[in-house]
């Protein structure tokens, strides 16, 4: 018995993502969204609205008239705020099946509902609460179990596949949808203003020129499970993951990018390959002269420099917490297609170690990427995906 145990121990469950789903400025479902990215369109557009700032102001904003007709389709419930209706919108199409005791919903979000502090009144909203955004949609689903939030700054999406991953692993639950959302809002608009981060034109990763980044909103979602019998052809297996804070600074990223070279080299560890196998990332790139930077000297410590490379920070700007498992997604379409998407925006090499920015779109027959993700105090995380 023993010895079973530790055998058992050894090799861990595998798990697959089965369904994704996107809800973007781009599209409210992921073929639209790939048809768009095909085509170099950016939901990144110029907006007056005073709401957020006096003056014209970039962004990619989903269109209210445009979300409201598209719930209506699904529910006739009122008194849902904009980012609820996204998260249902992304998580709707993607239910397989009535969730069970051992299905798992986590949510990832960095600021959920904060526009809900925009009130006159001195009472703060229940809705404000992560966990009460979580149950909501929980609720409107039917789950059995408690939700999970993660929220861990700009690392959020992704970091919460690598949870779901090891819970369905760990046989907590056996398997888990996870959702990812956040809005543009007041509160995030005037934080990146304040640090002078937001660029004045569309962004650009990794050129030369770049000079900060614009801010998005979106929510996305897949299903992780570890049911073979539920693994068709196109699944995704989720390889290795890692995730590392090097504790850095609250804001500014490591400069010999320590937290993420350390989450890829874990990652590659558990997938049991090497830095050579990896043939596409899709990188965090939110186009600011320091994250960039980082980036680029972290993988060229781990000899990725020659890897194609593409930020999609172009199409959608930063959508915060949902960024990760957005870029997922689209990441995940990327191997399903064999195809690899240019990074928008990236005219001229601007960092100071040599990476392969994809600047055109084309063929390849890709099996294997690695997603990576850095943020506000140290966090950073990496996972790799295969074809199975």
């Amino acid at each position: 018995m023993n010895f079973e145990k530790r055998q058992y121990q050894a090799m861990p469950r595998e798990t697959y993502i089965t369904a994704t789903n996107c809800i973007t400025p781009l599209g409210f479902d992921v073929e639209t969204n790939m048809q768009n990215i095909e085509k170099g369109i950016s939901g990144i557009l110029e907006h007056n609205n005073e709401k957020f700032s006096q003056n014209t102001f970039l962004g990619a904003i989903i269109n209210d008239s445009e979300l409201e007709i598209a719930f209506k389709k699904i529910s006739e419930v009122e008194g849902f705020t904009k980012l609820e209706k996204m998260l249902i919108l992304a998580l709707k199409p993607i239910i397989q099946r009535n969730p069970t005791e051992k299905t798992a919903l986590i949510l990832s979000t960095t600021k959920g509902n904060i526009s809900e502090l925009n009130t006159s009144s001195e009472e703060i909203s229940e809705k404000v609460y992560l966990q009460n955004l979580a149950k909501t949609i929980a609720d409107f689903f039917d789950f059995k179990t408690e939700p999970i939030v993660v929220s861990n700054a700009c690392v959020s999406g992704i970091l919460a596949v690598a949870t779901a991953k090891r819970l369905i692993q760990a046989e907590i639950y056996d398997d888990a949808y996870v959702i990812a959302g956040d809005e543009f809002s007041e509160f995030v608009f005037s934080g990146f203003t304040s640090f002078q981060a937001l660029s004045d034109k569309p962004c650009k990763p990794y050129d030369e020129s770049r000079n900060g980044l614009n801010l998005g909103e979106a929510t996305a979602s897949v299903y992780i499970t570890s049911d073979k019998n539920q693994v068709k052809k196109d699944a995704m297996k989720i390889s290795g993951d890692g995730a590392i804070n090097d504790a850095n600074h609250i804001s500014g990223p490591s400069r010999t990018g320590e937290g993420l070279f350390r989450s890829i080299e874990s990652a590659l560890k558990e997938a049991k390959i090497k830095s050579s196998e990896i043939q596409f990332i899709s990188a965090h790139g939110t186009a600011t002269i320091y994250n960039d930077e980082m980036e680029s000297i972290a993988f060229s410590r781990l000899d990725l420099q020659n890897v194609p490379i593409n930020s999609l920070k172009g199409y959608y700007g930063h959508t915060l917490g949902a960024s990760g498992l957005l870029e997922t997604v689209i990441g995940i379409e990327s191997l399903k297609r064999n195809r690899l998407y240019k990074s928008l925006g990236f005219e001229n090499p601007g960092t100071s170690e040599k990476i392969n920015v994809i600047t055109e779109n084309k063929d390849a027959e890709i099996s294997c990427f690695l997603k990576t993700a850095s943020g506000f105090g140290g966090c950073n995380t990496a996972v790799i995906f295969e074809k199975i």
